[in-house]
């Protein structure tokens, strides 16, 4: 932070004595005066000041390097054109009683970069300024909306249009790293975008449809990640949000993907078989029976909500007509590798699954055809793969192996409902012998957890 301050005077020769009151600016002396008048030490200041700044939980590190630079203010060694702002918050003071001529409001030495200066558009940045670089400085997530309102007086300066293409661009990379990253890793970036776009929703009329599709979308991802993290009220919260925002952006793909991929997550949750069909239903219907991304995935929750309740015959028949769906998707379709499309590699997926719920004799073949067809660092999808693979094995009696392909699996990733519900499967069909081992009771442990 000491970079950005300026103001900088003269520092006394070593040795001369400490300045007066009356040779130390007033504002210095104004500083001291207030902190002690509230019987604060330097450390409980600075954690005022970063509260202030909208920081409410500073390393050590941080506390003390801020007390050091209160000490250097209280000198009138530096002006603290950057903390300004929250010292008058913290004080509860306005900033021009406190500072005087020297206001952080308009620093010495600089031009007010706008036409129509507005103090609280100033104050707002200043704030997000600070919360920037302490967030940077402890190693933390940039938080939600900070650079944004940092870069936005640049970007009303020369009239920005607002940029669908890079919008949906974001969407599109969320949807390809939601499946190569580990789980709940990108719940910060995407709430940080979703403020964005809200904001933007606020001001573009013009392109409402768009950002709805946007915000439907990054809702959506959003709601991935909390359920992936075990946060179901959050999940359930984010994706009504989700389904909202697509409606209104009037985009048919788009509403059934949100609703088909509810249900998917709504079954790995183990939530009521009638609400997961209500969902289903939904998509299907809105389909119109054309096929898009969303379609499919309606299909394969089906196929697997009639496996494991042991209706053979739905999931047969479900499963033919996922298949029928997938022959009729577009290549835009079957070759997008983010979570929006449905690739070779996610039908065979959804084939292991059912088709090894099932008993059937494919599953081995489409565990291994899926596996060859996913992408180097897909993470997900291919740990699931491989506990698939190892509830064939159990059913094929082969117990051991299959306990520990599952174990060395959950001990690679974190737990994610789909691999909690899947060993919980594999331990309900143990045999009768096998649930004292060692093995199974590490299981039982990691799944009750």
């Amino acid at each position: 932070m000491e970079a950005l301050e300026g103001h900088k005077s003269a520092r006394s020769p070593k040795g001369a004595r400490p300045m007066t009151d009356q040779q130390r600016p007033p504002w210095a002396v104004r500083l001291e005066a207030e902190r002690r008048a509230r019987g604060w030490g330097p450390f409980k200041a600075a954690r005022r000041l970063y509260a202030a700044a909208g920081i409410d939980h500073p390393d050590p590190s941080q506390v003390k390097n801020l007390s050091r630079q209160i000490n250097r203010h209280e000198k009138g060694e530096v002006f603290p054109s950057d903390w300004g702002s929250a010292y008058a918050t913290a004080f509860g003071m306005d900033e021009r009683d406190l500072f005087g001529q020297e206001s952080t409001d308009q620093p010495m030495g600089t031009v007010n970069p706008s036409p129509l200066p507005d103090d609280g558009d100033e104050d707002v940045k200043r704030r997000a300024a600070l919360q920037l670089i302490a967030a940077l400085g402890a190693g933390a997530a940039v938080p939600p909306g900070a650079l944004e309102e940092i870069l936005s007086a640049i970007d009303r300066t020369l009239d920005r249009p607002v940029d669908i293409d890079d919008w949906e661009s974001a969407v599109r990379e969320y949807g390809f790293l939601i499946n190569r990253q580990p789980v709940g890793s990108l719940i910060n970036d995407l709430t940080a975008d979703i403020i964005g776009v809200g904001e933007l929703l606020k001001r573009d009329d013009a392109q409402r449809v768009d950002l709805l599709r946007i915000s439907a979308g990054l809702s959506a991802l959003l709601a991935i990640e909390f359920g992936d993290i075990g946060d179901r009220r959050a999940a359930r919260l984010t994706w009504g949000t989700a389904r909202r925002a697509a409606d209104a952006s009037g985009d048919r793909d788009l509403k059934v993907w949100v609703r088909a991929r509810e249900a998917e997550e709504a079954f790995w949750f183990g939530l009521s078989p009638q609400e997961i069909s209500a969902r289903t239903t939904e998509a299907i219907r809105i389909s119109g029976g054309t096929a898009n991304g969303g379609l499919p995935r309606a299909y394969a929750v089906r196929a697997s909500l009639a496996a494991e309740h042991g209706d053979k015959a739905t999931a047969r028949r479900t499963m033919h007509e996922l298949s029928e769906v997938f022959e009729k998707l577009p290549n835009s379709v079957t070759s997008d590798p983010a979570t929006f499309g449905w690739s070779e590699a996610r039908f065979r997926w959804n084939e292991a699954y059912v088709y090894t719920l099932l008993g059937d004799t494919r599953a081995k073949k489409a565990v291994d055809d899926a596996l060859a067809l996913y992408p180097p660092g897909t993470l997900g999808p291919v740990a699931n793969l491989k506990v698939i693979d190892a509830m064939g094995m159990i059913t094929s009696r082969e117990v051991d192996t299959g306990l520990d392909r599952t174990l060395a699996t959950l001990h690679e990733l974190p737990l994610s409902p789909a691999r909690r519900r899947m060993t919980g499967q594999i331990l309900r069909t143990l045999p009768a012998e096998a649930q004292a081992l060692p093995a199974a009771r590490e299981l039982r442990a990691l799944t009750s957890a």
